[in-house]
């Protein structure tokens, strides 16, 4: 598979062309941001570990019937995946309060829910991503109502088999965001990523957070959390 010029670069990762105009290459940084943007940094080794950690649970997930933007793992910050048309929603489930959910509606951290819950917003970096409702998606014609069921089915899926999967890690899966694409056929997979940036984590002993949150709230010891975290996944996968 031969790389060719780039078509995008984001805040954590770099998409290249290849010579299979349904491949792509997607290329993972140290780079780190928060708050849309506005707070910049790097955390050491992250690329590799949220490269990694992406691939072996995409194809945890892909067992247990989640299609998904997988081809093959190429380098250590580099992947090949199939080339997807996002889907301008993104996906939030989440199974304890915490994060803007508990500023938002002024509820304290680690209220575990009787059931997941589900939110979506916008993906759009302009506006700073708000939050909408299944009508506003359709209305905006981001998604169809189809493929909005879809996708929450596949992100339920998602929830109940990487939540018992960290358990056995002794990590809690307190909520986490997805993105979704479609193929050139119209099938909808998971894209891309499932890493510490994308999740929540909490050491299920002592609510220590291993996610992105280190680095967002200046916790300190953001690598040493993603280390751990791939570490564990390691040693269970």
């Amino acid at each position: 598979m031969i790389k060719k010029e780039q078509l995008y670069e984001g805040k954590a990762k770099k998409v290249f062309k290849t010579d299979d105009k349904e491949r792509l290459i997607v290329e993972y940084k140290d780079d780190a941001t928060a708050f849309n943007g506005l707070k910049k940094g790097t955390i050491a080794g992250k690329g590799i570990i949220n490269n990694k950690m992406s691939n072996l649970l995409m194809q945890r997930l892909e067992k247990f019937g989640v299609p998904t933007h997988f081809v093959k793992e190429l380098s250590d910050r580099e992947t090949l995946v199939k080339r997807v048309s996002i889907v301008p929603l993104e996906v939030i489930v989440r199974n304890i309060s915490a994060g803007s959910f508990s500023k938002k509606y002024g509820v304290e951290e680690g209220i575990v829910f009787k059931k997941p819950t589900i939110e979506f917003s916008y993906k759009n970096d302009s506006l700073a991503d708000p939050l909408l409702n299944e009508d506003h998606a359709i209305a905006l014609g981001l998604a169809t109502a189809e493929e909005i069921e879809l996708i929450k089915k596949y992100s339920f899926k998602i929830n109940d088999v990487l939540k018992a999967f960290w358990l056995e890690c002794g990590i809690t899966l307190v909520d986490f965001k997805l993105e979704f694409g479609k193929l050139f056929d119209g099938t909808i997979v998971l894209a891309d990523e499932i890493s510490p940036d994308t999740c929540r984590l909490w050491d299920t002993k002592t609510g220590e957070k291993l996610d992105k949150d280190r680095f967002r709230r200046d916790l300190g010891g953001v690598e040493g959390a993603y280390a751990e975290v791939m570490k564990r996944l390691t040693a269970h996968i």
